[in-house]
This record gives C-alpha cells, structure tokens and sequence, in this order.
C-alpha cells in the first residue's frame, strides 16, 4: 500500500473537494455495482440532499462516477476500470489509516471557487 502513497494523494488533491465528496465516492465505490439516490447518499453522509445532489454532479462532471439514466437522482460507480478500483481502494485504506492526514490534504486546497475557476480550463475526454 505504500507505494500507492503518491497516487492516493495525488488523486486527492487533482480529483477531490471536500470530505463529504470523498465519502460519497466511496460509499458508491463500495455498494457498486448498486445505485443509490441522493436521499440515500445524503442520509448516509449527514448532509442536506441538496449538498448530496451538488456532490453527485461534481462526481460525474469529474467522470468519477455514472448516473442512472432511468433515475436522474440516482448515480453509481462503474468498476469497470481494474486501475481505477485499485486506487480507489489504496485511498479507502489511507482514509481509514490516515484519516487526519487525509482530510488535512483536503482542507489544504485552494478554495471551491478558485478551484472551479481553474477547473473550467481543464480539457477531458468526452
């Protein structure tokens, strides 16, 4: 697990904004390949369903996750991608181990809304 150190935090500081983002994924990642609504995330997370549903968006839009197309308020993680399943569960376990050191990364960033800013620049597939 050490050498997957630099990708977790890596993954941290390009992919994630707030601890409750990096709860919801892995809540999804977890329960895969089952949905779960944004009732659902936000009761699960202690989060208004609003808060949920923004976080949900921001995952997709990060192509982190998919969304139900049956159920525009359902989403899902796709664990099609072995290297993605490994990461994430590399940062499951430093969640776990490190949840301090962790969240600390998280807090470090520059704010949402530079981050956003900076965000709108950056090309992705699709």
């Amino acid at each position: 697990m050490a050498d997957e150190q630099p990708n977790v935090d890596r993954f941290i500081l390009d992919e994630i904004d707030s601890v409750p983002h990096l709860e919801a994924l892995l809540l999804l990642w977890r329960c895969a390949p089952q949905t779960s609504t944004t009732a659902q995330i936000a009761e699960q997370l202690y989060i208004a369903e609003g808060h949920a549903a923004a976080i949900v968006d921001d995952l997709h839009r990060r192509g982190l996750i998919e969304r139900d197309v049956a159920a525009a308020s359902s989403a899902f993680y796709d664990r099609r991608s072995e290297e993605r399943n490994r990461l994430l569960a590399a940062v499951e376990e430093s969640y776990r181990r490190e949840l301090i050191r962790i969240s600390g990364i998280i807090h470090s960033k520059a704010s949402p809304s530079v981050r956003a800013f900076a965000n709108a620049f950056r090309f992705r597939k699709g």
